[in-house]
């Protein structure tokens, strides 16, 4: 035993002294930079949210952004998996005459976009995000967001799979259908960005693409984009329609109202402890951004809604979409654009957690801390 642990102390020090060799060689990436080496024990007031090398990325202590913790335990709190959600009516009604080919259409279309959507967004957080972020408890998030962006993927081809459907027309919409392709396409120009191998946020310039990408994912991809496709799915649960479906989606919005507060939290953090980068030709880029997203979404409710269904139509949909546009703009401290009134009050009713039924037997939807939350 005594020769092995000096064997081991040896091989120790070796990997140690040589690791050190190497990095002193080969600059680090920012992420890695301060926690090869460094005994400096520091203070919560050190830590920031970019750009950070002064701290041990890898100490969650001393906590400094409890909210990010908050949204980390609320996320942990509300755990689900669409295997336990009985599909069984889904498909029946789906193998009925009770759906019309307006009402098919609607559903194949969301399908259609968020099989592939939720994939684009945990990607962006893994590939892109995750390492410009340089402090712990947000990191801590994001690795439950990525698992949950998984666990909505999973909820999708559990549904395809339920109800017998093309994978192949599902899966392939989103390069296949127009108004979805321009979409996803609006959103993966930002990875694209991030991802390049030359990018850092070291520079003004950085910094700013990586504030473009948070606001494109959180506040658009999943604070608007995501918004129009959960009213068009829960109007089917509101008429007892494809309640199986509708289960699930309540359980991806109840995720997705804290990863949108989590993003602006993030967003204003930085903003906070940079505010130079928040410049009045950047604001303006971002509001002109947000009005690009407003219209690619205003196509695809076109699109899903030629001639409109039971209680939808596309008008509607023109003032719901500037409406949620609006209140993502505001959170963020741009100016409201549109000045539109929310037409679908029953989605606020069905936000409303304390009156919502259980979705199964020994489970609630309910967040242990809801009346902190923002629905809509």
């Amino acid at each position: 035993m005594t020769i092995l642990k000096v064997a081991y102390a040896s091989s120790l020090r070796h990997f140690l002294f040589s690791s050190r060799s190497y990095f002193n060689d080969h600059p680090t990436p920012l992420f890695l930079r301060f926690t090869m080496t460094t005994s400096h024990r520091f203070t919560a007031a050190e830590k920031r949210l970019i750009n950070c090398n002064q701290v041990d990325v890898n100490q969650l202590m001393p906590l400094k952004y409890h909210w990010a913790w908050e949204h980390y335990q609320n996320g942990c709190a509300n755990h689900w998996m669409p295997t336990e959600v009985p599909m069984t009516k889904d498909i029946e009604t789906w193998r009925s005459n009770q759906l019309s080919d307006a009402e098919r259409r609607v559903i194949m279309r969301n399908l259609g976009f968020f099989s592939t959507a939720e994939s684009l967004v945990g990607n962006n957080l893994v590939l892109a995000i995750f390492k410009h972020v340089t402090n712990a408890e947000c990191r801590q998030y994001l690795l439950r967001q990525a698992f949950e962006e998984a666990v909505h993927s999973h909820t999708f081809l559990y549904v395809v799979d339920s109800l017998g459907l093309d994978e192949g027309e599902v899966f392939n919409m989103y390069h296949e259908v127009p108004s979805i392709a321009r979409k996803d396409a609006f959103e993966t120009e930002l990875t694209a960005e991030v991802l390049d191998p030359n990018f850092n946020t070291d520079t003004d310039e950085g910094a700013q693409a990586l504030l473009k990408n948070l606001i494109g994912y959180y506040l658009i991809m999943e604070g608007v984009f995501f918004y129009t496709g959960f009213v068009m799915m829960l109007s089917f649960h509101r008429r007892n329609l494809m309640t199986g479906i509708g289960e699930q989606f309540q359980y991806i919005l109840r995720d997705e109202t804290i990863h949108l507060n989590f993003g602006i939290d993030l967003i204003n953090g930085i903003k906070s402890e940079n505010p130079h980068l928040w410049t009045e030709e950047f604001q303006d880029a971002m509001i002109e951004r947000v009005k690009q997203a407003v219209e690619l979404e205003l196509d695809y409710a076109a699109d899903c809604l030629p001639n409109g269904i039971l209680g939808l139509n596309e008008s509607m949909f023109r003032d719901y979409v500037q409406y949620v546009a609006d209140r993502r703009l505001e959170r963020i401290g741009l100016a409201k654009q549109y000045g539109s009134t929310n037409p679908f009050p029953w989605m606020s009713e069905t936000m409303d957690l304390a009156k919502e039924k259980n979705f199964f037997e020994t489970r609630v939807t309910e967040y242990q801390s809801a009346g902190s939350l923002s629905w809509d």
